[in-house]
């Protein structure tokens, strides 16, 4: 099976990404990894520069299994870094200082929004060409998410929500990868490094995440979908719990366990 794809001629731009790793680790206090990147191959092709055929992930993964060791924490061990491969894709590992709880694409977008509209706090979020967003929040998500959507009735396994921890990364803007570069749906504070706790975004998160998934269902059974805060008042009416907080229904549920991705 051939690998490669099509990508613009130009694969630079190693400067903006050693000036972005750089702020992230001085404006952030972020810890940053140089990871592979997309070789340039005949006829405006790529492909990544682990050489593998089969890479899953062209361009969106560290650059050796002994990639830990490797993660820069300071703007000296970033020059370093990108010094020598000045091409490399700019990854955030997770589980260090932060997590990421990762949603599909647009229901982060209707996330954000809700937040905003109740005023609630937001979250940076990073939006990727395989039309998923990860928002960043305080180390612990992984330990948490499953019980906290359990207690909001929310079953797991349906809301396509997955939690980023230790031993994971995030691809972090401007990188380009395959289909695109990734992009800040909700850019970090530069003055302030503040991240959210999982308990203040998830409800907005796991509700965007249910109505795009009952809303993908009624499409697939030729129902229309139901309209906004419907899910609440269902639950209202059975009695089965109530509404609080981000607008969440709370009652009867199911426990589920958030899968980690493998990266």
């Amino acid at each position: 099976m051939d690998n490669t794809i099509a990508v613009p001629k130009r694969l630079g731009g190693g400067g903006r990404l050693l000036d972005e790793a750089v702020r992230y680790a001085e404006e952030q206090h972020w810890e940053v990894l140089a990871g592979a990147w997309l070789e340039p191959g005949p006829e405006g092709t790529s492909a990544c520069s682990c050489a593998s055929p089969a890479c899953p992930a062209p361009g969106a993964h560290p650059a050796g299994p002994e990639w830990a060791a490797e993660v820069c924490c300071g703007t000296a061990a970033v020059r370093r870094a990108w010094g020598r491969h000045p091409r490399a894709s700019l990854l955030l590992p997770t589980g260090r200082t932060f997590d990421a709880i990762e949603v599909p694409e647009s229901a982060g977008f209707h996330a954000l929004a809700r937040l905003e509209r109740m005023g609630l706090p937001t979250s940076p979020a990073i939006s990727s060409p395989a039309r998923r967003m990860a928002f960043l929040v305080l180390l612990g998500a992984g330990a948490k998410t499953a019980a906290l959507l359990d207690r909001m009735g929310w079953p797991t396994a349906s809301l396509g929500l997955t939690v980023r921890g230790p031993g994971e990364w995030v691809v972090a803007p401007p990188t380009r990868v395959q289909g695109g570069c990734a992009q800040w749906a909700r850019h970090p504070c530069s003055t302030d490094p503040w991240l959210p706790d999982c308990e203040e975004v998830l409800g907005p998160l796991a509700y965007a995440c249910g109505r795009e998934a009952s809303d993908a269902r009624s499409a697939s059974a030729g129902h229309r979908p139901k309209a906004a805060g419907s899910r609440e008042r269902t639950v209202a009416r059975a009695g089965a719990g109530k509404t609080v907080g981000a607008g969440t229904a709370v009652g009867a549920g199911t426990a589920g366990r958030v899968r980690t991705a493998a990266g």
